[in-house]
């Protein structure tokens, strides 16, 4: 197993320097070359295309829709495209209208219009095709089972069977208790979202979903509305009106109580967010030291850093599918837990 893990992080990255040694040959070719770790950024954020991979002046990209609303005209579909320059592939062509910048942001031309961007971008195509993937993992395994009901898993059902017994048994039963059945669903949910997105978003050429924090707060708030709404009275009181405290210091308990509400998805937020974005730069950083040095010495040592990371970068992906849904049903246990007044 160790091996095999280990033959797909050597894998990973020489796509990885592979990729990035021709871009930054295709920049140095075309006077770019003081720009040695402009790719790092490019990488992470969210676009309106989705770049593989260039070599020479062939840019290697996957246009994506362009979906606009606005009172005057409705719906409008493009293709990002039609925003680009068709030699340089740089956005900021004007189409009917509108352009999109140098920072990847759709503008209209008249600055006084007001519109909606609903375009498919690089990461929400990324989430369709996490979702896709859940999917067929998930029915694939439901149809194993309905083929061969009392028979050893087979498959990919002998992945997912052992990771929902293990999300069930070690960690809804024990944080949450005997209401565990009601919020095993929303954790198993989480759970195969946020390991599927950092895995996938460890191929090189994928986007950065799960380092989106637009994502990560999106997961935060739906554990913070799955643990207040569901919070029994005696949850309540202990926020408002903590037990066995004295009056004058529920004047600062309770203010501290109320802001822990919003500090416990914050903490789950950021921590998915940094984790998953810290590793992508720091394995982008180590392949632009090649460059920037560029030498033999550095080349290698940078690659045998690069397998290292990404070694590391497929245990963390794991981990922090499991920190976030650990975390999730531990506020939730504590938001339905029944307390003893006797």
């Amino acid at each position: 197993m160790l091996r095999k893990i280990l033959c797909l992080s050597t894998l990973m990255s020489v796509f990885l320097l592979t990729l990035s040694t021709t871009a930054f040959a295709s920049s140095d070719a075309e006077g770019e070359s003081e720009n040695k770790t402009g790719f790092i950024m490019h990488h992470i954020k969210d676009s309106h295309e989705w770049h593989f991979a260039t070599f020479g002046h062939t840019h290697v990209t996957l246009p994506l829709p362009v979906i606009i609303y606005s009172g005057d005209r409705g719906l409008e579909f493009y293709m990002s495209s039609d925003f680009q320059d068709h030699e340089t592939h740089a956005f900021g062509v004007e189409h009917n209208g509108y352009y999109i910048n140098e920072h990847d942001k759709l503008h209209a031309v008249d600055e006084s219009r007001s519109f909606v961007d609903l375009s498919i971008t690089k990461n929400v195509a990324m989430l369709i095709l996490v979702l896709l993937v859940i999917f067929w993992a998930i029915l694939s395994t439901a149809k194993n089972y309905k083929r061969n009901p009392h028979g050893a898993p087979k498959g990919i059902a002998s992945i997912i069977e052992p990771l929902v017994l293990f999300v069930r048994d070690e960690v809804a039963k024990p944080n949450i208790g005997p209401k565990y059945r009601k919020f095993t669903p929303y954790l198993l949910t989480i759970f195969f979202f946020i390991l599927v997105g950092n895995l996938m978003g460890l191929v090189p050429g994928a986007a950065n979903l799960t380092g989106n924090i637009a994502v990560t707060m999106t997961l935060a708030v739906f554990t913070w509305f799955a643990t207040n709404l569901n919070g029994n009275k005696d949850y309540w009181k202990h926020v408002v009106a903590t037990p066995g405290v004295p009056l004058p210091l529920l004047i600062v308990i309770v203010p501290v109580e109320i802001i822990g509400l919003f500090t416990k998805p914050f903490a789950l937020m950021v921590r998915l967010f940094v984790a998953i974005t810290a590793g992508h730069i720091v394995i982008l950083s180590f392949i632009g030291l090649i460059f920037v040095f560029e030498s033999y010495a550095v080349g290698v040592a940078s690659t045998v850093m690069v397998v290292f990371i990404n070694l590391i970068e497929l245990l963390v992906a794991a981990i922090q599918a499991y920190v976030f849904t650990l975390f999730s049903a531990m506020y939730i246990g504590q938001a339905v837990a029944e307390h003893d007044h006797h």
